[in-house]
């Protein structure tokens, strides 16, 4: 099958035309304003609904079908009352590397706003996962992710009061808690156990990070360890399916 020339790396297929050929009118118009957005560039205003249905000749909610694939594909973002474009989505690497780390080497300023820290007796379901003992006494900490303030996404942690005792007196919320264990403590991750699904995010979870609860997300559970085996913390969070990609680095086969 030929495909044509300017096929771009990692596109759809024949840029997501059907075999029949038959391409769905909104479809049309999302890839018109791809080409704008291409044109306009990061933080080019968006012409109205109304005027792109008038420019392409097509009903305005053909347009808004159109804006909407192209605003949960992270290539447009509301500001204010207008669409803008976006910038490139923030690339995390799969590895034991801190989000701080992450965001840092794509020149954007990292940071996180605290939501709640509570602690509370290890429930069963929490240390059968990660092999604390049920009843000890567990941190859980709730922080909005940042990158130059714009929210990225939601983060809640599971550690064991045993090995941080002085968390609510000696951590600074908006720092990293990974630098916070190795520089302060002297506890070294050893390895994890990470699972990746999408999810949509619940209501108050949307309302935290800012979305629109029809947004997808992408959700890592992560069940880390020191160096030494034992259980360090349980960390889930919930990244922006249109600001996030994750990347890593495969070997060759054995």
């Amino acid at each position: 099958m030929d495909y044509p020339n300017d096929q771009a790396p990692g596109a759809p297929v024949r840029s997501g035309i059907p075999e029949h050929g038959r391409i769905p009118k909104y479809y049309a118009v999302k890839a018109q304003v791809a080409a704008l957005i291409d044109e306009l560039g990061e933080g080019g205003l968006l012409p109205t609904e109304r005027d792109l249905a008038v420019q392409y000749e097509v009903a305005r909610e053909t347009v808004r079908q159109a804006l909407r694939e192209l605003l949960l594909e992270g290539r447009l973002r509301r500001q204010g009352r207008g669409t803008v474009v976006a910038g490139p989505k923030l690339e995390q690497p799969l590895s034991l590397a801190s989000y701080t780390e992450g965001v840092r080497r794509q020149g954007r300023r990292p940071g996180r706003a605290l939501i709640s820290l509570d602690r509370f007796p290890c429930p069963a379901a929490l240390a059968a996962e990660t092999g604390l003992s049920r009843g000890e006494p567990v941190w859980h900490m709730e922080r909005v992710l940042l990158a130059d303030d714009e929210r990225m996404g939601l983060e809640s942690t599971y550690v064991s009061v045993g090995r941080v005792p002085r968390l609510d007196v000696e951590f600074e919320p908006d720092s990293s808690f990974y630098a916070y264990l190795h520089d302060r403590l002297g506890i070294a991750f050893g390895d994890a156990d990470e699972r990746i699904e999408t999810v949509l995010a619940t209501p108050r979870e949307a309302l935290l990070i800012g979305t629109p609860p029809a947004l997808p997300m992408l959700l890592i559970h992560r069940v880390s360890r020191d160096t030494a085996g034992l259980p360090l913390e349980r960390v889930r969070t919930l990244y922006r399916g249109d600001r996030f990609s994750f990347t890593t680095h495969l070997g060759g086969a054995v």
